[in-house]
């Protein structure tokens, strides 16, 4: 199932795509929530029978969950990436966090700091926590934890980052609108293996990233068990992989400036397209 919000800003309702046609999911739930996602959603939506079909033409598509409670996210997860960044590839997963209020919708605007020159995009695939994980016993138990799969992009300042963060990555990753999720949160039966996924992005038309999830150096399941020893990890919580090689940080491509369009893309799971205005 692909899981969608539609509707202004704070006031989006929840709706189910079947690829084809759009069906109001009101009657089920008041929003794809935290407690929608921990109480089986998929068996719920089947068995409240025929629903309402929408026409959802010009309306706005929200990010496919309502505010997470965390964001986490995972640095130099790709073994390519960690090569373009001059860096050995890491021995254990890099953990830093990102500003819930950062979640935006994968067609809003992205703004630009003030002051900014080094934004940068980065395509990864999300992971949405669908049932409490704390002390998992092995990575085998950890994908019985997901509620879905989504597109997402880890915008980066990367002087906030590096050049002033105190040791801070988040002081790069928390500006506001830096991470578009969607459009749909696709449920683990229909998006597949999520370590067989191709992740692709462009910049004004030109492509930037093309790579697969299998390059990652730490697994989704090997990512949710070793959280889950330092941190619980909730349902609705949302989990950025890590991006592969071909962002700007590179220095094959310049950083992104206002008017500039990013899109994004993972198989199964959707596009986004975000336009850079200044904030």
């Amino acid at each position: 199932m692909k899981f969608m919000r539609i509707g202004p800003a704070g006031a989006e309702r929840p709706v189910l795509f079947d690829g084809i046609s759009y069906f109001d999911l009101s009657g089920v739930t008041a929003d794809i929530d935290a407690a929608f996602l921990a109480a089986d959603p998929v068996e719920r939506v089947r068995a409240a029978g025929p629903l309402p079909e929408l026409d959802v033409t010009g309306e706005r598509i929200g990010a496919p969950i309502a505010r997470p409670g965390a964001v986490l996210c995972i640095g130099q997860n790709y073994r390519a990436h960690a090569a373009e960044s001059g860096v050995a590839p890491p021995e254990r997963p890099i953990l830093f966090h990102k500003s819930p209020n950062t979640v935006v919708g994968p067609y809003d605007d992205v703004l630009i700091p003030r002051g900014s020159t080094k934004t940068d995009w980065e395509v990864e695939l999300a992971v949405v926590i669908g049932k409490r994980a704390r002390y998992l016993d092995s990575p085998a138990e950890a994908l019985a934890h997901v509620a879905g799969y989504a597109v997402t992009n880890d915008v980066s300042e990367r002087d906030y980052q590096f050049a002033d963060p105190g040791g801070q990555w988040s002081k790069g990753k928390s500006c506001e609108t830096f991470n578009p999720l969607g459009p749909w949160l696709v449920t683990p039966d229909e998006a597949g293996d999520p370590q067989a996924l191709r992740l692709r992005s462009w910049v004004n038309g030109e492509p930037r990233q093309d790579s697969r999830s299998a390059d990652m150096i730490f697994d989704v399941a090997y990512l949710i068990w070793h959280l889950s020893q330092f941190t619980v990890l909730e349902p609705g919580d949302v989990l950025n992989t890590g991006t592969p090689q071909g962002v700007a940080l590179s220095g094959r491509f310049p950083y992104l400036a206002a008017g500039d369009v990013m899109e994004v893309e993972i198989d199964v799971l959707g596009r986004q397209r975000n336009l850079l205005a200044p904030a």
